[in-house]
């Protein structure tokens, strides 16, 4: 998926560190091949596609998995009832949870790979749970948050916590709300290690002290968690105030049609432009055009995307919620705001404008935050650690997975 393409930054590093990565993907890609990056197309090429198998690679799976290891195969048909319970409807995507895991475990013993990691805690991890309860292997999360925590019982979070030989989380945030629904005995499973951008691709775009026309972008899937209505309404208080100010909105999802039509309610076609879903190749050249980027969520983990721009030094105003405020600290690298609020939005923009120093001041302290904390080789550094140590492979032997 488009928006996945961080995680795609960290297979690749892993890799060149030395790791035997094979890469599973349950649905196809989001996109032609047309409409990938170089990076893209090649993980693309790379990734093993699970439903687009059809029913034919679902029942081989069944029937190999029975025939090699009808114990395991019992196990995975008992935890399915078990989570299920008597809610048929659970039960039926359990079924289908298991059938692709079936699927996964199949070609994971083709690749003679024996740990699964899994890049996110909701579906993707519940596969993952089936694949160690059939086939015995080993397995691993990243947990971002916070859609997850939303529906901890309906994810199985805590079983999850309980069958996971360990879990990386990309922030204390993260931790925390896995802390809650865990036992302590299960803490120590617990990892934080950050996401990260590389400073040498995000480079500083030049500082204009006093442009015609400020630009505002906002980048990120437009959802109702990511709360474009409240920008807009912001940059509509700013307009009138006879502001000069242009906002880009960078993204596609559900939420497009009733932005746009949002904006054609205001009548401000020409100073909020929807550019669309935009791949890495041209994400840059919008970011240095820009010279505040917004991003006013109800929901996060920790958004790449202001990292993106904090190393391009665009000061940020975003949201004090979930893991935000461990990236970015309120009035030195960026600006926070309340949820929701329009009147604050609009305030912490029309400061920005305003004050120039302000300005060039968080964007200067945006990049040295990402530099020294979220630098993508550290990170990733700091992520290979992990697995190095967990999976217990000496140094010079870096792990499958």
């Amino acid at each position: 998926m488009l928006s996945m393409i961080f995680i795609i930054r960290e297979v690749v590093q892993l890799r060149a560190r030395g790791f035997n990565i094979d890469v599973a993907s349950i649905n196809a890609a989001d996109r032609s091949t047309e409409g990938l990056t170089a990076v893209e197309a090649n993980e693309a090429a790379l990734t093993h596609y699970i439903k687009p198998q059809g029913a034919r690679g679902a029942l081989m799976a069944h029937w190999q998995t029975l025939r090699r290891d009808w114990r395991g195969y019992l196990r995975g048909l008992r935890l399915v009832f078990e989570l299920g319970r008597t809610d048929l409807r659970d039960v039926f995507y359990n079924l289908m949870y298991f059938t692709e895991a079936l699927m996964v475990g199949v070609w994971m013993q083709r690749r003679g790979q024996q740990h699964l990691h899994a890049h996110l805690g909701a579906q993707a991890a519940t596969v993952a749970m089936y694949v160690k309860a059939v086939f015995g292997f080993g397995f691993s999360i990243t947990v971002h948050g916070p859609d997850e925590f939303y529906d901890a019982p309906g994810q199985y979070l805590g079983r999850k916590v309980e069958m996971a030989d360990f879990i990386v989380c990309i922030s204390h945030f993260a931790r925390s709300q896995l802390m809650k629904l865990s036992a302590y005995e299960h803490w120590h499973k617990l990892e934080v290690s950050r996401l990260g951008v590389d400073p040498s691709v995000f480079l500083p775009r030049p500082f204009e002290a006093n442009p015609e026309v400020f630009e505002i972008i906002c980048v990120g899937r437009l959802c109702p968690a990511k709360g474009q209505h409240i920008l807009v309404e912001a940059v509509e208080q700013l307009l009138l105030e006879g502001r000069s100010v242009r906002l880009r909105i960078v993204g596609d999802g559900p939420d497009r049609a009733s932005l746009e039509r949002h904006v054609h309610r205001l009548g401000r076609q020409r100073e909020i432009i929807f550019e669309g879903a935009v791949n890495q190749d041209r994400i840059r050249n919008l970011y240095a055009r820009a010279h505040i980027f917004s991003m006013p969520s109800f929901a996060e983990g920790i958004p790449v995307v202001l990292m993106e721009a904090m190393s391009m030094e665009i000061p940020c105003v975003t949201t004090r919620i979930t893991g935000i405020p461990e990236l970015i600290r309120d009035g030195i690298d960026g600006l926070l705001v309340a949820p929701s609020s329009v009147d604050e939005l609009a305030a912490a923009l029309g400061r920005l404008m305003d004050d120039a120093e302000l300005r060039e001041t968080l964007g200067h302290n945006g990049r040295l935050r990402v530099v020294e904390h979220y630098d993508l080789e550290k990170n990733v550094g700091r992520l290979g650690d992990i697995f190095q140590r967990r999976l217990g492979g000496a140094a010079s032997e870096p792990a499958r997975a």
